[in-house]
C-alpha cells in the first residue's frame, strides 16, 4: 500500500498537478528568501527513521530555495534511556528535569555527543552542510542557574540542580555559519561565569535565539498537533491575549507551559509568527511554511 508521500503514490500525480503544487510554493519562497528560521526539533519526528529523513530533506530544501535554517534539537528520550543504562531515574518538578552532576555529564554526552552528531549526519547525507554547536562554542549561551518558583505557592523555590535560564546569547558564531552557507544545529547546553555547564529547555533556548536572530519564524515540531482547545480541536491561530486566557481556564498545562511561554515571548519581541507544528506528520515543516496548509498552531503577538 502507498503512502501519500511515497514514489509510487507520487508517480501517479499528473505533471500539470505537480507543476501546480510546486508553483504554489513560489509566493512562499519569494517573501522568505534570505530569512532566517528557527526550528525546534524534538518529539517522535526525532526518533522515527522515516520523519529524520523527511526533517533534513525540508531543511536542506529551505537552505537551497534561499532561507537560512538554524536548528535547535532536544533529545529527552535519549536521556531518559541514557539514564536507565546507569540506574538513574529522570526526576521532573514542573516539567523541568532536575539534574544533578551526574545527570549533568550524560545530558552533554548525549546531546552535544550522540543526539546532536545524529542531526548533522542526516543533513549532510541530504546534501546539506550541517555543523554542531554547543553553548560554549564562539560564548553563544551564557547562562546562570535556574531559580524555579512553585506554581501555586511562589514563596516556595524548588532546586533542579544544573538547570539554566538564559542570560544572553551571542548569536555572531550562528551568522558567520550563515553567511558561509552552513546550517547551524544547536545543543541546548549553556555556561556559566565559572564554566560550569547548564541543561536549559530547548524551546527556551529556539525561542529566545529566534529572538536574537529576528528570525521570521519560529517552528517548534512537537508530539502534538498543536494547541487544543478543551473539546481537542485544533486552534490554528491564536494572539498573545487568548493564549493568556487558556493558560489562566486550564486549557494549557503541563509541559505546553514552558513550550508556550517562549513562543509568546518571541512573538512578542519581534519574531513574526510561531508555529508549533505536529512533528509526526512528514514534511511537515515544508508543508507550514510553503503552503497555505495549517499543520499546527500560529502564534502572532497581537
Amino acid at each position: 500500500m502507498s503512502t501519500p508521500t511515497s514514489p509510487d503514490a507520487l508517480a501517479q500525480i499528473d505533471p500539470r498537478d505537480k507543476a501546480e503544487i510546486l508553483a504554489q510554493a513560489l509566493p512562499y519562497i519569494r517573501k522568505f528568501h534570505g530569512k532566517t528560521i528557527v526550528i525546534k526539533y524534538g518529539g517522535n519526528a526525532m526518533t522515527d527513521p522515516e520523519l529524520q529523513a523527511d526533517f533534513a530533506e525540508d531543511v536542506v530544501l529551505l537552505k537551497l530555495v534561499g532561507l537560512n535554517p538554524v536548528v535547535v534539537h532536544g533529545g529527552g528520550p535519549q536521556i531518559d534511556s541514557a539514564l536507565n543504562k546507569i540506574g538513574k531515574k529522570g526526576e521532573f518538578i514542573q516539567g523541568m528535569r532536575v539534574t544533578d552532576a551526574e545527570t549533568m555529564e550524560v545530558v552533554e554526552w548525549v546531546l552535544a555527543g550522540e543526539v546532536q552528531q545524529d542531526i548533522v549526519g542526516l543533513i549532510n547525507a541530504a546534501g546539506g552542510k550541517a555543523v554542531g554547536l554547543t553553548g560554549r562554542d564562539g560564548g553563544l549561551i551564557r547562562a546562570r542557574k535556574l531559580k524555579l518558583q512553585d506554581l501555586k505557592d511562589p514563596t516556595v523555590e524548588h532546586d533542579v540542580g544544573q538547570v539554566g535560564e538564559i542570560e544572553s546569547i551571542d548569536p555572531s558564531v550562528v551568522k558567520a555559519l550563515q553567511d558561509d552557507q552552513f546550517i547551524p544545529v544547536i545543543s541546548p547546553i549553556g555556561f556559566g561565569s565559572k564554566n560550569e555547564s547548564y541543561n536549559i529547555n530547548a524551546d527556551l533556548v529556539a525561542s529566545k535565539l529566534a529572538e536574537v536572530l529576528k528570525a521570521e519564524k519560529l517552528m517548534l515540531l512537537t508530539n502534538i498537533k498543536g494547541v487544543l482547545d478543551k473539546e481537542g480541536n485544533l486552534l490554528t491561530d491564536l494572539t498573545a491575549r487568548r493564549i493568556d486566557e487558556l493558560i489562566d481556564d486550564g486549557t494549557i498545562s503541563g509541559g505546553m507551559i514552558p513550550k508556550i511561554a517562549g513562543a509568546l515571548d518571541a512573538a512578542k519581541s519581534g519574531v513574526n509568527a510561531v508555529h508549533i507544528v505536529d512533528g509526526r506528520v512528514p514534511h511537515a515543516m515544508l508543508l507550514e511554511i510553503l503552503t497555505d496548509q495549517a499543520y499546527g498552531t500560529m502564534i502572532r503577538s497581537h
